[in-house]
Order: C-alpha cells, then structure tokens, then sequence
C-alpha cells in the first residue's frame, strides 16, 4: 500500500513538472511573438496600420427626370466632377506644395475654385467693407490699424510658407484660409472647385502623389433643357435652407439640392432618389489606395406631365406676342398689358396639354444658388415673373362668366329656351342702382329682344341683369360651385389659389363695413364682376366642363411617375401622395346633371361668337378651318384697368380641347382671340391663319363683355 501511494505521488508530480515546462514554453512564444510585433516589426506595421485610414463617401443619387407626355426631357440631371480635400498627416511645406499643385491643376483646366480670403495683391487692398473689415481683424487677431499688405505677410508667416512668388502664395493662401474657415478633418472634406472636366478629373487621378487629402466626387447637377419653357410648371431646384434642412437631415446632408416651387418642390421625394456610399481608403499623405461601392444609389423617379413641349412653346410664344401686341397699340389703342396667362386643356380628362405664365423666368438661374443680382431683377419686376397667374392669381372673369348665368337660369326654370329678354339699354328696376348694358354705353341704344343663345353671341348685359334678378344669387352660386369656379382645383402644383365665388357668404369677410348682399350685388355677380375672382385654370375647367356635356373632370398636370426599377405608381398613390402633401380637400360639390337642351342652346350662343358676323371675337375665326365655341370678355379691374379674356373650344361637333387666355389690362377680350386661334392651329396640325384684322367689325371699347 505504501509503495502504491508513493507511485501515485510521483506521477502527479510528473504530470505537473510537464504542466510548469509547458507553461514557461508558451509564454516564452507569447513572449518572443510580442517582440517580433514591437520591436522587430514595429515600424513596419505601423507603417501598415498608417496606410489603411478609410473614410466614407456619399454617392449622390441622380435626381429624377421631368418629361413630357412624349418624352421629351424637359429636366434632368447631369454628373458634375467636384474636388473636395480632406485633412492628411503631412507636414506643412508638403501641404502647401501640395496646395499650389492642385490650384496650378485647376488653373491649366480654366476651372475656378473657391477663394474667401478678403486681401488682394498688386496693389495690396482689402476687398470688404469697412464695417466687416473691423470684425474680421479682431476675428484674426490682427491690429486695428494694420495694413493689406501687413496682413498678408502675417498670414504668410502663419501658414508657413516659404514660397518666394507672392502670386503663388497668395493661392495657397486662399486654399489655407478656406479650410480653416470651413473646417475639414480626415473624415469631413472641403469642396475647392466644383463642375471640372474629366481632363483634369484624370489628370488628378493619375498624379495622386503631389496631391495630399483630395478626392473627386461626381453630384448631378439640374439641368434644364429648353432654358424658360414650362418654367412656372417645373419649378426650380435650390440648395438646401437651414430650415429644410433641421426637417430633413436625417435624408438629407447640408449640400444637398432640394425643390422649391413647381414640379420640383411638389415631386421632390420622388425626384431625389436615394444616395448610396462609397469606401475610400487612404495613406496618411492622403493619396488614395483603394475606394470600392458599399452601397448603390438608387436614382429617382421620372415625373411624366401631361403637357406637349411643342404645344407649350406655341402657347408661351403666342401668348408673349400677343401682350406685346396689345402693348403696342397693335389692335388700334395701346394698353399697360405686361403679363398674362394660359392654359389648354382636354375637355374630357381635365389633363393640362399648355400653360403659359407672361413674363417667365429660367430656373438655371437658381442651380447653384441665384445672383443678387438676377434676384433683384425678378422681384422688383412689377410684373412679379416668379407668380405663375394660372394658377396663383385671381382675376374678375367678366363676360365670360355669363354662360354660367345663362345654364344657372335654364335650370332653375326662371327663363326657357323661348324666352326673349327686351334690352332697353339701361336696367331700372331699381332706384338706387340702375346698371347700363354696354350697348347702350356705346351706341345709346339697346339690344332689342334676345334668347339666351342670341343674349351669349351679343354679350348682352341686360338679358343677364333681368336673368339673375329672377333666380336670385343662392341659385347662380349654386351653379358656378358644381362648375368649379371659387374652388381650387386640385392640380398637382403648390401655392394655388381658390378665387373667389361672389355670394352672401363671402360678401362679409370682404366688405365688413357693407356686409349685406344687395340685388344689386346680384345683378353685378350675374355678369362677372361683383367679388368674382377665379384663376385662368378654374376657367378652363368651367369652359372644359361646359364643353364635355357638363361633366365634372379632375385637373390633372401629371401623367404617370416611373420609378428607377421601371415600375409606375399608380394613380390612387399619386392623388394620395399630392392631397397630403398640399392639403387639398376632396370635392364634396353637389352633383348636378345639366339638361343637355339647356347646355346646347348655351353653347351654340359661343358658336355665334365666332361664327356670325355679329359675334365678338368673328373676326378672329372667319376663316378659321375648325368650327370653334367662345366668349370674350373684359372686365373692369382695380386702378382703371381692363383685363381681357377669351375662353374657347374646339372642335365645336366634338370638343377635344378648351383654352382660356387672360392679359391683365388686356383692353378687350377680342385682342386675346388671336392666341386662342394660334394655339388651335397647331394643335390641330393647320397652318397659322393670317387672319384679316378687320377691327371696324368690332366696336372700339367693349368694357363690360
């Protein structure tokens, strides 16, 4: 038993003496294998561990295209080469050898590059104002009283420069105080030049080694392909504000372009796409080593509006010559018309295939951020060129309003289609207010007896006065609201106006010192004066709806969106998306089904309009090949104006079109014909009529028709 337990004894004590051996053996390995890192082969790993610093970059997304019904771009995006500079380990002269090498680079290509320092040479000057100069002295720790020139040499000394030309130092100057005024680390860049060609992008490539901390970054920039048109439609894209930035920064960096009006601003998170990223991996000189994709951008949607480039061309340059016409004295008296607008539209789907807006705008001025200057010219131009007046602004439609009365009547059974009315001239129904027809203003006489198809052809006031008094002003509203009128109309742009439907309901925001509806209010509202204030596209739904049997439409400027993936978003998706993002309502609007003998005998009364001698705007369409239903009007504005108005459709047997054309201060709806007349012309594929001006047809002021 003693010899047993001693055997056992033994063998533990083996077991451990092989355990300690073992254990002295490993930790001289660990130990040797800690040397070979930091002191055999120390340097070179730092040396490894040096060259590996990667930073992250962003891959901008290419911003969506806008088109048109056919595809024609209208907007897109273009890749811009930017050279941006990161902070690299690198000692002083290197950085600004460096520096001088990238400027002299940018130079050979003629490409600018940002320069914030406020001191020019030859001869030395301060370039700011007195005021800033004090601040920026004592921001840069500099006397009050030092000179350009001494400051210069202070900045000099400051960034160490050794370099014996003043003009070179003075570019590395430029770049040294824009890093330090903008703040750059090794993982947050700098931009110094922006849109370079790709000569010198593969010039900087090629040569990374004199270049410390730069990288090339590609941004779309927006493009807009026909310069003005459609401008009021598309909109215009801008840099990001502080403000939309704080609501957007966690989808957006501070650099980013965002939309600001139009298309741009409605579309934009369909237009923008989502950015990707990209690893770069960089020495400590800051010369790249490697850079690889870690994630795609995906681009954004297209937006497909329903309008024609060729027809918006037509209808912006139609409706700009005929302002200047008028202007001009073209129709026989010159009026102050400066602006106006139009707006085409299918009578059966509500789609907008034209809208001008006079004067326009060019949204390149805004890439990259707009001039003061440039700025300055727009919003102090009294004909306000950035308010799209088809939709943004409201105007007494005048006469051409009357076609509301007219169906208004009809159907409310106050007048029939036998029903004559006998225009004496002047309306005496009442003492306190006795309107005049503008007949009788002209000519001193009356109309004589007219139904309502002839009372539409003549314009005739009086029939309208006697009309209106009869159904009252609840029932005339009644009827202008199913047509749209004093309603937006939910087309997919921002800042739309609703108008304004004359009625008692809205008599006392507007009058509170005379709050009450009077029947001369009444008689007023029936001819298109009154509160009545709509929008150009308001018209053109009521004329479209007049036009397609009565039938309400939804007013649409957008076609379809395809996604990056080739798929479409739906309609229902796009409503939703618009009524949210522009808080429009959904249209709970009395449905009415118009009495298609009423609607007839209305709208042969526009026929006459164009078709009978005696008819407002024959003159212009006597010899037009398409049959044309229309209504002119002038109507009595603010500070003596008169802004004219022509409202048509065509073809007269089977409407496909309506068009509505508004000049402020225009004189007279028959001057605004003409553009109605060359928008159908190439819209219907005809050769422009030179139409026989024949003004002794029409009589010289028309104020209220």
């Amino acid at each position: 038993m003693v010899k047993k337990r001693m055997a056992k004894k033994a063998n533990i004590n083996l077991r451990f003496n092989i355990l300690t051996v073992l254990t002295y053996i490993v930790g001289i390995i660990l130990i040797a294998k800690l040397f070979s890192l930091q002191i055999v082969h120390g340097a070179e790993y730092r040396e490894q561990s040096n060259t590996r610093l990667t930073r992250e970059s962003t891959l901008e997304a290419s911003r969506g295209a806008i088109l048109d019904k056919t595809g024609v771009p209208l907007v897109t995006s273009k890749m811009e080469f930017s050279l941006e500079m990161y902070k690299s380990k690198v000692d002083t002269d290197t950085l600004n050898t460096s520096i001088l090498n990238m400027i002299q680079t940018l130079e050979k290509y003629k490409c600018s590059y940002s320069d914030i320092f406020p001191i020019r040479i030859e001869p030395f000057e301060f370039t700011i104002t007195e005021e800033t100069l004090e601040k920026w002295k004592k921001s840069n720790n500099l006397e009050e009283d030092i000179t350009a020139e001494e400051a210069f040499y202070k900045f000099k000394n400051k960034y160490k420069i050794q370099n014996a030309n003043i003009q070179e130092v003075r570019k590395i100057i430029a770049i040294r105080y824009l890093i330090a005024q903008k703040g750059y680390s090794s993982t947050r860049a700098v931009t110094i030049s922006e849109d370079i060609p790709r000569e010198a992008v593969a010039e900087f490539s090629e040569s990374s080694e004199k270049f410390s901390g730069i990288n090339i970054v590609v941004e779309p920039v927006r493009q807009y392909a026909s310069g003005n048109l459609a401008s009021h439609i598309l909109g215009y894209a801008g840099k990001i504000s502080s403000e939309e930035y704080e609501k957007r920064k966690n989808y957006y960096s501070s650099n980013d372009i965002i939309g600001k009006t139009g298309i741009e601003y409605v579309f934009e998170e369909y237009l923008k796409g989502k950015n990707g990223t990209k690893q770069i991996d960089m020495a400590v000189d800051g010369t790249t080593t490697a850079e690889y994709i870690a994630k795609e951008a995906i681009a954004g949607s297209d937006i497909v509006l329903s309008i024609d480039a060729n027809l918006q061309k037509i209808t912006e340059d139609a409706l700009a010559a005929n302002i200047q016409k008028i202007a001009s004295g073209g129709f026989g008296k010159a009026y102050n018309a400066k602006a106006g607008a139009a707006v085409v539209m299918n009578v059966n789907s509500g789609e907008i295939l034209a809208m001008a807006s006079y004067p326009d705008y060019n949204p390149a001025d805004f890439v990259g951020g707009i001039s003061q200057e440039a700025w300055n010219n727009y919003t102090n131009n009294g004909a306000k060129p950035l308010v799209n007046k088809a939709t943004q602004n409201s105007y007494s439609p005048g006469s051409t309003f009357k076609m509301i009365t007219a169906i208004a009547g009809l159907e409310s059974g106050v007048i029939d289609l036998n029903t004559r009315i006998n225009d004496t001239g002047i309306y005496k129904k009442y003492r306190d207010y006795q309107p005049k027809c503008w007949y009788y203003t002209d000519y001193h006489t009356g109309h004589g007896y007219l139904d309502v198809s002839g009372a539409i052809e003549k314009s005739c006031n009086y029939f309208f006065y006697e009309t209106s008094d009869k159904m009252g002003i609840d029932n005339l509203v009644r009827f202008a609201k199913y047509f749209g009128l004093g309603a937006k109309t939910g087309i997919e742009l921002q800042s739309e106006t609703s108008g304004v439907l004359a009625s008692k309901e809205t008599r006392p925001n507007l009058h509170p010192n005379e709050p009450y509806w009077s029947p001369g209010n009444t008689l007023q509202a029936a001819i298109g004066q009154s509160d009545n204030e709509f929008s150009p596209l308001q018209m053109a739904r009521y004329i479209s709806m007049l036009a397609n049997g009565g039938h309400k439409i939804d007013v649409s400027i957008v076609k379809t969106i395809r996604n990056s993936d080739g798929s479409e978003t739906s309609r229902e998706e796009i409503n939703q998306f618009v009524n949210k993002k522009l808080g429009l309502q959904e249209d709970n609007t009395e449905n009415i089904e118009i009495n298609q003998t009423h609607l007839k005998a209305v709208l042969e009364g526009m026929k006459s309009v164009t078709s009978d001698s005696g008819g407002t705007a024959y003159v212009r369409f006597k010899d037009f090949n398409i049959s044309v239903g229309g209504k002119t009007g002038s109507a009595e504005a603010p500070n003596n104006q008169v802004h004219a108005w022509f409202v048509g459709f065509a073809p007269f047997e089977n409407p496909e079109i309506a068009i509505v054309v508004m000049v402020e201060n225009g004189g007279h709806g028959n001057y605004t014909a003409e553009v109605v007349r060359d928008i159908m012309a190439e819209y219907f594929g005809m050769n422009t009529q030179n139409v026989e001006e024949d003004m002794s047809a029409v009589p010289y002021v028309e104020i209220m028709r």
